[in-house]
């Protein structure tokens, strides 16, 4: 075993102890919370406040103010508010850092290079991160889907006198989850006093798809400048409608590229394992010499370059 993993293991280890049994309970993080609130009160002048509710990375309040200091952790933030996972920032950075450095240790009782040991660590730990993107992704097709019924319903709920307001809240009560939560959250946001142009854009924000843009595009054009909305949201209707015929066809017939490059990118690994297994000493050779160590550097570095390649071929807007 390295002595620089199993330092790393070590000090990871103490540290999440040490932060499980000296975090605060929950009403000694409300007291700090309250008193925090009332410093920040004294200290902040009239034109500063904010009523606006904060986004919170992390449930300890040291903890939130040092992840918020971290490059990227606005991203992260977004797509974990984008899949709509009850977790924040701080528990999911500690869980990823914990499995880098376990799988890094653990890889170095089958692979001797500690270059190779660090790069699967570090793809281990971003794997949460990997799975929360295809919960958005997933998330995201499901609206897709879902949408052209919605703004269908709201067409029709024009035409039978109703208001903007009270469509956007029929949306929400009718049509299923996701759609129906996120105009939920909508109407919810306007029913607290929130503008129905910053409503729409936070519903963008939370769901940053071409047919969402092309809903809300609609509605705040013909909220400025007038026009039949009802009519409007029939021909954005039939447009996502068109786009979404499109979007399966593409599938179809790039089908076999993706299939193909699933197939280039995971069938090494897999037969690297199956040789492992069986002959544990047959691909030592790989990485104990200097020529093994290049030849997997670069098979690395050329499995990547046609994972792009099949990526950009395969990936068609519409």
């Amino acid at each position: 075993m390295s002595p620089v993993i199993l330092f790393l293991l070590l000090l990871a280890l103490s540290f999440g102890v040490a932060f499980y049994f000296l975090r605060p309970t929950r009403a000694e993080t409300a007291v700090q919370q309250q008193l925090a609130n009332i410093e920040e009160s004294r200290t902040t002048t009239v034109a500063g406040t904010t009523i606006l509710k904060q986004q919170k990375q992390s449930s300890t309040l040291w903890l939130d103010e040092v992840i918020k200091q971290f490059p990227g952790s606005t991203a992260l933030s977004q797509l974990i508010r984008q899949s709509r996972q009850k977790v924040n920032l701080g528990s999911l950075v500690i869980f990823s850092l914990l499995a880098t450095v376990i799988a890094s240790w653990l890889a170095t009782s089958m692979i001797p290079s500690f270059a190779l040991s660090l790069c699967l660590g570090v793809a281990v730990g971003l794997s949460p991160i990997l799975y929360l993107y295809t919960l958005r992704e997933v998330r995201f097709r499901r609206i897709e889907a879902l949408l052209p019924e919605a703004v269908d319903l709201m067409a029709r709920g024009l035409r039978a006198g109703h208001g903007v307001g009270a469509v956007l809240e029929m949306v929400g009560q009718e049509v299923a989850d996701p759609v129906g939560l996120e105009f939920r959250s909508m109407t919810e946001e306007q029913n607290l006093g929130l503008p129905l142009r910053e409503a729409m854009l936070n519903l963008l924000d939370r769901v940053p798809i071409d047919d969402v843009r092309f809903l809300a595009t609609a509605i705040l054009l013909q909220k400025e400048t007038g026009g039949n909305l009802a009519l409007i949201l029939d021909k954005t209707a039939s447009v996502m409608r068109e786009r979404s015929r499109l979007r399966g066809q593409l599938r179809i017939y790039t089908a076999q590229g993706r299939i193909t490059g699933w197939i280039l990118c995971f069938a090494p690994f897999v037969l690297f394992g199956l040789i492992n297994i069986t002959n544990r000493n047959y691909e030592r050779a790989l990485f104990t010499t200097p020529m093994g160590l290049h030849m997997v550097y670069g098979a690395l570095g050329l499995m990547a370059v046609g994972v792009l390649i099949i990526r950009h071929v395969v990936s068609i807007k519409v």
